[in-house]
């Protein structure tokens, strides 16, 4: 019994032993694929694990019939069959849920356009379908996390996208008002500038200036430490040198060669001064003492360049000025003589046309195109009036450059016989008009004209030429491009002053008419090209008129005289004026940019009111080959004196 006892005991112990270890081995096996089932979804294995056979299961619910019977479509059937399912189960999910659904193609479409082309769940622009799983509460764990750190990676770049987008749209809107708001201000200056923009040149001296604000900025901070007296010397070193650099150095390429190792030491100092604890009233007071100053500075730079800019439009190129000279000495030294036909300047029954200029190359243009587009060139006739200054060289360039059979009479106008001894050249007056054709700046439509119109010199032809009856005034910045002879054709109806209208400016958008009974509505009209029945004009004293407003707006005081000059000018021809077709004259080619190739084309006359005139290098290049193709550049004095308009 004792031994039978002791046997049964071993062999239970030794049974017991065996049990153990089979419970172990099975606890470890159960870790380890507790461990590699998480591992698997992680890394996506599972999607590639296809079923052995058909497998056939009593579904428990619509939901997993739905569920199983997917497993045997393919992919795009199962976006389909998903689409099904999150519709049946729609009511049951959850209001708030952090799941975005977007297409396949990751346009910005609406989701019910994707829907018809099947979805897929995107999570940080990575493709990953949802496997069975519609609703975020049933799946695994490890398959949660794994989403929803997808999911909050993928809403971070999506906000930071969206507000770069923002930021980049809000700039663009910042600088396209910032250019509307520029124009009207400075009208065609602005244009010019986008146009001729140039690369920086002096990219690294505004970098060394801006360290340089810095460092000044954190120096007293930094110099009240006693502990930092090495850092102290170092910045003091640094803003010396580069202070020495700045004040030989204007552009990039003045600066010495070693100056990238001083940039290196400067912004080695500056951060580490940021590094310690400093008096931030005092950078901050620093800081805005150099802001103040750099914005000064900015807005200087920006009205003289306004101002050169209208220094270059207003006064006579260096070149145009060397002509004239070597022109005028040619005339004297050759002892030119100049056979006038006097019968023929003063023919009523001939074509002909007014200049008024001080320009040699402009007027030379003029007449080329004219003579060159005529049907009988020998039927014209040219007065060109000019001042004392340019008279001479003027007579001796068409002397050098005559124009087939035209005539060319030039006058100067300060010696001329008439009632002011005191008469001096003007040219035709152009006004800036800029006004606001919407409510924002946002919808602003064309603000920015250049009205042409005439000046004091005008008024004077009716004396100057008192034997003709009917005349053409032409601005010396206009090119033709067609025969002018129907013109003479023309019944005016009474009218004194034939020309184009501009609609796109009425009167009433003027402020400066202030006075003097206007129709709001009327177009402007425009010189350039002008048909003028000088006979209609002295039987309704058209000159003594304008005299009268001229003298009524001068004794009022408080306008310029420009204004003044507008306003008498629309007073006088109120009423007078006779409409010619469009297709006469084009205006716009010294501002607009975007004219119609075809609508050029198609006009009689070109006018180039405006600041940017086709002689100087600020013109629009577009438009000056219109100009330059009637210009006689064999002449040795045009290289000599370097004229390349």
């Amino acid at each position: 019994m004792k031994g039978g006892g002791v046997g049964g005991g071993g062999g239970g112990g030794g049974g017991g032993k065996r049990r153990w270890k089979v419970l172990v081995i099975g606890v470890l096996v159960l870790v380890i694929l507790s461990m590699l089932v998480p591992l698997a979804f992680l890394l996506g294995l599972h999607n590639s694990f296809h079923s052995p056979g058909i497998v056939t299961l009593q579904p428990s619910s619509p939901f997993e019939r739905s569920r199983i019977n997917a497993t045997k479509h393919s992919q795009r059937d199962l976006s389909n069959r998903v689409d099904q399912v999150l519709q049946k189960i729609n009511p049951v999910l959850p209001k708030k849920i952090d799941i975005n659904v977007v297409p396949r193609d990751m346009n910005r479409t609406s989701i019910s356009d994707s829907k018809n082309r099947g979805l897929l769940y995107k999570f940080h622009f990575l493709e990953i379908p949802l496997p069975d799983y519609p609703c975020p509460q049933l799946l695994l764990p490890t398959q949660a996390l794994l989403i929803r750190l997808k999911l909050t990676l993928f809403c971070k770049q999506k906000t930071k996208t969206e507000v770069s987008h923002k930021g980049v749209q809000g700039e663009t809107v910042n600088a396209d008002e910032t250019q509307r708001t520029c124009q009207v201000k400075y009208g065609s200056y602005c244009l010019w500038r986008e146009e001729n923009k140039e690369p920086m040149k002096d990219a690294k001296v505004k970098h060394m200036k801006d360290l340089l604000f810095v460092a000044r900025a954190y120096y007293p901070s930094i110099a009240k430490m006693p502990s930092q007296s090495k850092l102290t010397r170092d910045m003091k070193q640094n803003i010396q040198e580069f202070e020495r650099i700045l004040i030989v150095s204007s552009a990039d390429a003045d600066l010495p060669p070693q100056v990238d190792k001083k940039f290196e030491k400067m912004e080695a100092v500056i951060s580490k001064a940021k590094s310690f604890p400093v008096d931030c009233n005092n950078v901050d007071k620093k800081l805005r003492q150099i802001l103040d100053l750099t914005e000064d500075e900015a807005t200087f730079h920006m009205k003289q360049s306004v101002f050169l800019y209208q220094l270059a439009v207003h006064t006579m190129p260096k070149s145009l000025h060397c002509l004239s000279m070597r022109l005028t000495v040619e005339y004297f030294k050759s002892g030119s003589v100049d056979v006038e036909d006097n019968e023929k300047f003063s023919d009523p029954s001939l074509l002909h046309f007014v200049i008024i200029s001080d320009n040699i190359l402009a007027s030379s243009v003029v007449i080329n195109s004219t003579v060159l587009h005529a049907r009988e060139s020998k039927n014209f006739v040219f007065h060109v009036l000019t001042n004392e200054q340019n008279y001479f060289a003027m007579k001796q360039w068409f002397i050098r450059n005559p124009c087939k059979q035209a005539a060319i009479q030039v006058l100067n106008i300060e010696k001329l016989e008439l009632d002011n001894s005191d008469v001096k050249l003007s040219l035709p007056a152009e006004f800036r008009v800029s006004f606001l054709s919407g409510d924002n700046l946002a919808s602003q439509g064309k603000r920015t004209h250049y009205l042409s119109l005439f000046s004091q010199s005008h008024y004077l032809l009716p004396k100057i030429f008192h034997k003709l009856k009917k005349v053409v005034i032409l601005d010396h910045d206009v090119v033709v491009q067609r025969d002018l002879s129907p013109l003479w054709e023309l019944d005016m109806e009474g009218k004194v002053n034939g020309a184009v209208k501009e609609c796109s400016v009425r009167l009433g958008q003027l402020k400066s008419l202030k006075g003097g009974s206007f129709d709001a509505n009327a177009c402007l009209w425009m010189s350039g090209l002008n048909v003028i029945d000088l006979a209609r004009w002295r039987e309704l004293g058209v000159s003594e008129t304008y005299q009268k407003f001229y003298k009524q707006q001068m004794s009022g005081g408080g306008e310029s005289r420009e204004a003044i000059a507008l306003q008498a000018s629309l007073l006088t021809f109120q009423d007078k004026v006779y409409t010619l077709d469009d297709k006469w004259a084009l205006s716009g080619l010294g501002y607009d940019y975007y004219i119609n190739t075809q609508t050029i084309k198609n006009a009689a006359t070109l006018h180039y009111n405006g600041n940017m005139k086709p002689w100087l290098e600020l013109g629009i290049p577009q438009y000056k080959t219109y100009w330059r193709k009637h210009l006689n550049r064999e002449d040795r004095f045009l290289s000599d004196c370097n004229v390349n308009p």
